[in-house]
């Protein structure tokens, strides 16, 4: 049953928008329960349209008698937000943020000393309740907290847990992970219709394809090494192709990238 707990979120972009979708869809909260902040008065309008919930254009109104805020604001734009939003909510409330390299001290420092925070990195598949998010708590973030961060992310994908000193890394993989993969899906579509194929048939081949390999990857039960060995016959197609991305060091350019992906949210956060 959907819990009477307030919610505030502060920035009704598409992933605070995947995350209210999540949290009424899965019975977690009821809709009259969050109450949504944002500048932008249309995308206020579509969110009370397409969910039924409260909407304004003041931060701080959000937070009334919230117990839960989630903050879904830009990076670069959260130390503007949480000034405003100094002593807006109740000792007890839990911030919840899924800003890029905003750590949880920056915001413990801004909203005051024992503040909860439980600090998110979620990723744009979240939209469709296929997202990847990584957990870690604050100083002051209890078990409970982060099982009730854990539950609204659950909604919209898979979660894990990890220590804050990794949310880089985090952000670097799944974080920016989506877009490697689409510029991969874009690129074997591109090959299938120089090869002959329609455009709209290439996509979808291309899309299925790294989707089921995904799904086979999550079943756990054989590491990717190993699902790779059992497609690659010898002298076969897969093994001319695979040679190909080999000799492209496709291998080490991901890597370069989800490093790079890593220290630029470092730097986001004012670690680098």
């Amino acid at each position: 049953m959907a819990q009477q707990r307030k919610i505030g979120v502060v920035g009704g972009g598409k992933m605070g928008g995947a995350l209210i979708g999540g949290m009424i869809a899965g019975g977690l909260f009821p809709a009259a329960a969050l109450t949504v902040a944002d500048t932008d008065e249309g995308r206020l309008a579509e969110l009370a349209r397409a969910y039924g919930v409260a909407v304004t254009t003041d931060n701080r109104a959000a937070l009334t008698d919230a117990e839960i805020v989630v903050l879904s604001v830009k990076p670069q734009n959260m130390a503007e937000v949480l000034a405003g939003l100094a002593g807006a909510a109740g000792p007890a409330a839990l911030f919840i943020s899924i800003a890029a390299g905003i750590s949880t001290g920056f915001i413990e420092q801004a909203l005051g000393t024992g503040v909860r925070v439980v600090r998110v990195m979620p990723n744009m598949p979240a939209l469709i309740g296929e997202g990847a998010a990584a957990l870690c708590r604050g100083a002051f973030a209890t078990d409970a907290d982060l099982e009730v961060a854990r539950r609204i992310f659950a909604a919209v994908g898979i979660t894990v847990e990890v220590d804050e000193s990794l949310m880089d890394a985090v952000t670097g993989l799944s974080g920016s992970g989506p877009g490697y993969a689409f510029l991969i899906i874009e690129a074997l579509a591109d090959a299938g219709v120089r090869m002959g194929l329609a455009a709209d048939v290439a996509l979808r081949l291309a899309s299925q394809s790294l989707l089921g390999a995904a799904k086979l990857c999550l079943k756990g039960e054989k590491p990717p090494a190993e699902l790779r060995a059992m497609v690659t016959s010898p002298g076969g197609t897969t093994l001319a192709g695979l040679k190909v991305l080999e000799e492209g060091k496709l291998r080490e350019v991901l890597i370069a990238a989800v490093a790079a992906a890593t220290h630029r949210s470092a730097e986001l956060g004012g670690r680098k």
